[in-house]
């Protein structure tokens, strides 16, 4: 691997620990990001000629520190962020040889961006942004507004971060909870990310949802009774079971449904299964548990070899009265299309609201597979290619090409006979 790929891993695996540790101790993110953007950009002109240093990360760290004082200095500024920059090339080679090291520190700054003076609205995006790597253009495309607009907004939520003095710190256990969901709603957006990486599709995607799976895990050590910690790890372990069934040997996508069970990972579901076994016994439900009870029946079909979608469109529908989102819907009109007939998938997905679901690429792609169920082909073709014009992934895409090219041309056998 030469020097270049060396940074560009160092972006994937290692930025957003490095910009929790920078945050925790300059108390300012943007800065953080400004001084760890110029530390990658000195390693892409140094490594090159002087060679790939022992540990990466380390460098990364010490760099970006050096930044963060030198700024720090020309604004002649003594405030009591320096000597805790001071102390951060000290502790940098320690923490980057001690993986719990560093990511302790992105779950300090997960609970900082959820602290009750930042807008509500805007603390999942914060989180996406500051602590796991996504940028503002991706993070936009997952809240349907435009990249600029959320520019703007991540920028002023940096700001009041600053401004109100928030101690970068976890908070105290009283206080845990209350930001609990922000919490893991931005573990869970970070998983989605992840888990809709295709290799050569997104590279500053691979291993987030790793990444996502492992700051679960450190969410359910924090906060072992709450159900929906566990409830958010049981999901994420269910569906990390499953990935190595996604594609065929040839990268193509294969639906859940198509998928070959016996490339699912046992260990990992009795894993999410021994989770959401712990997450009932406190008696409160909630989203993620339910989202992680439907992977469970998905799971069964390992065992008896069937689906009951009986039981998950029952299980949507807790959802749905729990969490209306268009995603809940979607993923119910999905289920009963299944268990209780196409027409009566299409008739609640008829009931959405258009604004809703327009860019909404899933709802597409479950409108012309349930069209091409009823035999309605324009229909089918219509949807399907709003889907495939929605898609980013090119293996879902090159996957619902091949459906609409089946459909039309199962139609123009049908007339030949």
């Amino acid at each position: 691997m030469d020097a270049n790929d060396v940074v560009e891993q160092a972006a994937r695996e290692s930025y957003g620990r490095l910009l929790a540790f920078l945050s925790a101790r300059s108390r300012d993110i943007a800065a953080a990001e400004d001084a760890l953007a110029d530390a990658f950009g000195a390693a892409l002109a140094d490594w090159p000629r002087s060679g790939v240093p022992a540990n990466p990360e380390a460098w990364l760290l010490t760099a970006a520190r050096r930044k963060l004082v030198d700024a720090a200095r020309r604004r002649q500024v003594r405030d009591k962020s320096m000597p805790a920059l001071l102390l951060a090339a000290e502790e940098a080679e320690v923490l980057v040889m001690e993986p719990s090291g560093l990511a302790d520190e992105r779950l300090k700054l997960l609970f900082t961006c959820a602290h009750p003076a930042v807008d509500a609205a805007i603390r999942t995006p914060l989180m996406l942004q500051a602590v796991l790597g996504l940028d503002a253009a991706r993070i936009a495309s997952a809240f349907c507004i435009s990249p600029a607009a959320m520019a703007r907004r991540l920028t002023r939520a940096k700001a009041r971060l600053q401004e109100a003095g928030i101690p970068f710190e976890p908070p105290e256990a009283d206080e845990l909870a209350p930001r609990l969901d922000a919490v893991l709603d931005a573990i869970y957006a970070a998983y989605g990310s992840g888990w809709d990486y295709v290799a050569g599709s997104d590279p500053n995607l691979r291993g987030l949802a790793g990444e996502a799976v492992y700051l679960g895990r450190l969410i359910v050590t924090l906060l072992p009774q709450e159900p929906e910690a566990r409830g958010l790890l049981a999901l994420m372990l269910h569906c990390e079971a499953r990935r190595a069934a996604r594609r065929d040997a040839h990268g193509a996508y294969v639906p859940l449904a198509e998928q070959d069970c016996a490339l699912w990972s046992a260990s990992l579901a009795r894993e999410a299964e021994d989770q959401l076994t712990e997450a009932s016994h406190p008696g409160r439900l909630g989203r993620f548990q339910l989202e992680a009870a439907i992977q469970s029946v998905h799971a069964r079909r390992a065992v008896t070899g069937e689906t009951d979608w009986e039981g998950v469109a029952l299980l949507y529908e807790g959802l749905v009265r729990l969490a209306p989102t268009i995603g809940a819907l979607v993923g119910r009109a999905a289920a009963i299309g299944e268990a209780r007939g196409a027409e009566a998938g299409l008739a609640l997905l008829w009931e959405l609201p258009k604004t809703a679901v327009a860019s909404y690429q899933p709802y597409w792609a479950l409108k012309g597979h349930l069209f091409a169920k009823v035999g309605s082909i324009a229909e089918t073709a219509d949807a399907y290619g709003r889907a495939i014009g929605l898609c980013d992934d090119p293996a879902m895409r090159a996957f619902l090409i091949a459906r609409t090219e089946e459909v039309l041309s199962s139609r123009s056998r049908t007339r030949l006979h």
